[in-house]
């Protein structure tokens, strides 16, 4: 049966899964104030308990706490336990991860609640041990002309989850992972947002395996714009 997203009455409650610096919550902290994302963050959770992006969360009075993974080796069923109890607390309407890097089995009920977003043009340079530099490394050895960001649903496998939205940037003669990985972080900031703004507005649907983007319900309303500067 194909999957559809209900509108959600704003404020979308948020939960944030990270296990580093955090760049992407500031982003979605930054685009909130911004009134160019209608979410409230109501938890964030860290895989690492000195990730800087708790740093962030604290700076900015945000419910936070860390699930050390190092504590669950061997144990993954009860790391995610943690994880999805931790999750349930806040009562999100999406979760979105941000740069989690541990695995996560959630429960059925959070099928297509749950987002993710990979530097890359997914299904390539994707699945298990593509994250980081690492992407990006591996797309400059390939020669690939184009990379960009796949944001796109979670599911049980690494980057194989419905695609919801992609954006594209040049790969550059000269580029570096740093400078590759810097310019898709630009698009990165507009895709995640831009996303969940489709979410919370109901216009997702999964049909077959694949995101159908349904048009606005009421065209005539003004659309949040995602602040790009």
């Amino acid at each position: 049966m194909p999957s559809v997203t209900t509108p959600s009455n704003p404020p979308l409650r948020l939960a944030v899964l990270l296990s580093g610096g955090g760049r992407t919550l500031q982003n979605f902290i930054d685009q909130i104030a911004a009134g160019a994302l209608a979410a409230e963050i109501v938890q964030v959770i860290s895989s690492h308990p000195e990730a800087h992006g708790l740093e962030r969360a604290r700076k900015h009075g945000l419910p936070h706490q860390a699930i050390d993974f190092r504590g669950y080796r061997g144990r993954a069923a009860d790391f995610s336990a943690e994880i999805t109890a931790a999750v349930d607390r806040s009562r999100p309407d999406l979760v979105a991860m941000a740069g989690f890097l541990r695995r996560w089995s959630f429960p059925p009920r959070y099928e297509g609640k749950v987002m993710n977003i990979h530097p890359a043009l997914l299904p390539a340079f994707g699945g298990k041990g593509f994250y980081g530099d690492k992407v990006h490394e591996a797309v400059l050895r390939s020669g690939a002309k184009f990379s960009g960001c796949t944001v796109h649903f979670a599911t049980e496998e690494y980057d194989q989850g419905p695609i919801i939205l992609q954006r594209i940037v040049p790969v550059l003669t000269g580029d570096s992972p740093h400078s590759l990985a810097e310019r898709i972080f630009r698009e990165e900031r507009i895709a995640y947002p831009e996303a969940i703004n489709y979410f919370t507005q109901g216009r997702l649907e999964i049909r077959g395996g694949l995101v159908i983007i349904r048009p606005s319900a009421n065209p005539a309303l003004p659309q949040p714009k995602v602040k790009t500067e």
